[in-house]
């Protein structure tokens, strides 16, 4: 589920674009009908500046999934999407099939006229994503080193996509050709066929293959053609009452129901993340009212709540059976939207539009109803209610590094108020909290206020990472849950302020700080240091027992149990040191402490002296985390 919600996510980035582009498009096509079915200057421009973000859908969801879905993203895994959408839909192609298979363009199956879809394009995100995740670290050889890290994210990401190239060379004709073939028996059913084509119709949206389903309804695959038979009205093929039946359903839903599910999300909102959801959801509903463009609002929800959006698919096909059966007709030349509606209420195929007029408020309280109860009921992460910290579009309410004082206060806002922290304390990068209620605790508002993460052991237990600095903000929070009035927090003697304000350099060598096996973070057994929370570096399982300086710097801090230490090298990178998973809990026994705070040291002068023994004697992991603190980008390398 956390995959699906931080996909979701992820589609946030495009779908923030669609509800201008899709007002834009509208307004265009309005003018066009107004102008006699003619482009003038207004509606060319519009149509085409609202097109430009709506016909590249799938393009602008290959680059997006890509970054969202990147750990640490940066412009190289947006690049690596593109490269994986451009090498798919360009093999795909019918021009280059046509020259691999000898066939002339018009002979090629027409299934790879729609290869350009929202499916192959988060497929294409996903690839881009994780080729970022696992090769920007690649170390090659000296004489290939210009390919090293981030140069080699887009040749691997290449490569794979020829991959998928290939396999969807054959497999793709058979998923169209499946689509159309059941869309042609769907036909047979009248109205509950109606209704089973709606369901499919929402079904099929996150993979962008509802295009192939609808060319059987709207236009002359199988001899219906429904919307272009209602727009030619009287002088076409199109029948009084019937024409129009796949597309009537649509107007009372997207019109009216999406718009009531909008509500209902932003009012379920956690009251700190209304706002944000708000301008999803708002922008989102009156697109889908005025030009029947539904994908901001459905793309805010279906990955997030998938169940939710399966509601959704029953409720549209629910909506084209009833409206097959009822004496009422309508269609669009874009959309089910009010602008539609309204220029083709005078069609003379149209029969009792006014009737879309009562079925949508009805729709729109059975959105609201359904969406509310659902959402609160599952505690569905609807917008506004992720539970996920990694919220990296929002900007910060954080205050500025020094004022711990500030910090302390946001902190104990965001973990419910005074009342809801029964114990405090902390260890060398972070808060160690017994809370009364975990549900109050609000990760989204934590991170806004400075902490680096937010993670929940389990129980009534929270931890919060803030940095060497976490003492100042710990004492900080004992005068705010005291009550005590504070004219501002002392600033730290050596010079962490400062360093705080620097950042780490891109590569940092260092020599190993004690012997041992080099891990990769990940396999440190505590989440902070694993998903690199705390920040970027290596492990080392020790076999030594002294803990060295791995550069010339000075000691930033000493924590007083003995199990960390934090450094500023020379070089600006802010380094920490902790010895052993958890050892704060071992008091200080096992481990002396061999330099004080503001100490200047040089590359190999010992800093702390332990007992590994002890350590795992005390059930804890011995294995030592090197982590950079003010640089997320950074690569560590021992030697």
């Amino acid at each position: 589920m956390k995959f699906f919600q931080r996909l979701g996510r992820s589609l946030m980035l495009p779908v923030a674009v669609l509800p201008v582009a899709a007002i834009l498009s509208g307004i265009g096509y309005w003018i066009k009908n107004a102008n006699g079915g003619a482009d003038n200057i207004g509606s060319a421009f519009l149509s085409a500046a609202g097109g430009a973000l709506l016909d590249n859908l799938a393009l602008l969801f290959a680059v997006g999934v890509s970054i969202g879905m990147a750990k640490k993203s940066d412009g190289t895994s947006a690049l690596a999407g593109l490269v994986s959408w451009l090498t798919v839909t360009t093999m795909l192609s019918p021009a280059t099939m046509a020259a691999l298979t000898g066939a002339a363009v018009g002979d090629v199956d027409p299934a790879f006229t729609k290869i350009q879809n929202v499916f192959v394009g988060i497929i294409c995100g996903l690839i881009g994503a994780w080729c970022y995740n696992r090769f920007k670290d690649t170390k090659l050889p000296d004489a290939l080193s210009f390919f090293s890290g981030k140069r080699s994210v887009a040749i691997v990401t290449a490569g794979l996509s020829l991959v998928l190239a290939i396999v969807l060379m054959f497999v793709w004709p058979f998923v169209y050709g499946g689509l159309v073939g059941f869309g042609e028996w769907i036909v047979t059913l009248g109205p509950v066929g109606a209704g089973i084509y709606g369901f499919f119709n929402r079904l099929l949206i996150p993979l962008g293959l509802h295009h192939a389903l609808n060319s059987v309804f709207w236009f002359d695959v199988a001899g219906i053609n429904d919307l272009n038979n209602f727009l030619q009205g009287s002088g076409g093929d199109g029948v009084y009452g019937v024409t129009g039946q796949y597309m009537t359903g649509f107007f009372p839903i997207m019109m009216f129901g999406l718009p009531g599910a909008a509500l209902a999300m932003y009012v379920t909102a956690k009251t700190t993340r209304r706002k944000v959801a708000a301008g999803i959801l708002l922008s989102g509903a009156i697109s889908s009212f005025f030009v029947g463009v539904t994908e901001p609002l459905e793309f805010s929800f279906m990955f997030l709540a998938p169940w939710l959006y399966l509601i959704h698919a029953v409720f549209m096909g629910i909506s084209l059976f009833v409206s097959a059966i009822l004496p009422v007709r309508m269609g669009f030349g874009f959309s089910g939207g009010f602008i539609d509606l309204v220029l083709g209420w005078a069609n003379p195929l149209a029969e009792n539009p006014w009737t879309i007029l009562i079925m949508g408020p009805i729709w729109f309280a059975i959105y609201f109803v359904v969406f509310r109860w659902i959402i609160r009921r599952f505690d569905l992460k609807t917008p506004g209610r992720e539970d996920d910290d990694a919220l990296e579009d929002e900007g910060t309410d954080a205050a500025p590094r020094g004022d711990f004082h500030a910090t302390a206060e946001r902190f104990v806002e965001a973990l419910g108020g005074r009342e809801n922290i029964v114990e405090l304390d902390n260890c060398a990068t972070r808060l160690r909290m017994e809370i009364a209620d975990v549900a109050r605790v609000d990760d989204a508002a934590l991170k806004r206020a400075g902490a680096a993460g937010t993670i929940k052991p389990g129980g009534h237990s929270v931890q919060v990472v803030y940095g060497l600095n976490v003492q100042f903000v710990k004492d900080a929070m004992e005068d705010v849950l005291a009550g005590r009035a504070v004219s501002a927090a002392p600033a730290p003697t050596t010079g962490t302020a400062v360093a705080q304000a620097t950042q780490a350099p891109d590569l940092v060598r260092l020599r190993p700080p004690v012997a041992g096996r080099v891990l990769a973070l990940s396999e440190v057994p505590d989440e902070m240091f694993a998903d690199g929370t705390m920040g970027p570096g290596v492990a080392i399982d020790p076999t030594g027992d002294v803990i060295s300086a791995p550069a010339d710097g000075r000691v930033e801090s000493v924590f007083p149990t003995g199990h960390a230490i934090g450094l500023r090298l020379d070089d600006g990178t802010e380094l920490l040191i902790h010895v052993g998973i958890d050892t704060v809990a071992m008091k200080g026994d096992g481990f002396e402490t061999l330099v004080t705070a503001g100490q200047r040291v040089t590359a190999g002068e010992p800093l702390v002296r332990f007992d590994r023994a002890k350590i795992v004697a005390a059930g804890h992991s011995p294995i030592t985390p090197i982590v950079v603190l003010n640089n997320p980008a950074t690569r560590v390398e021992l030697g």
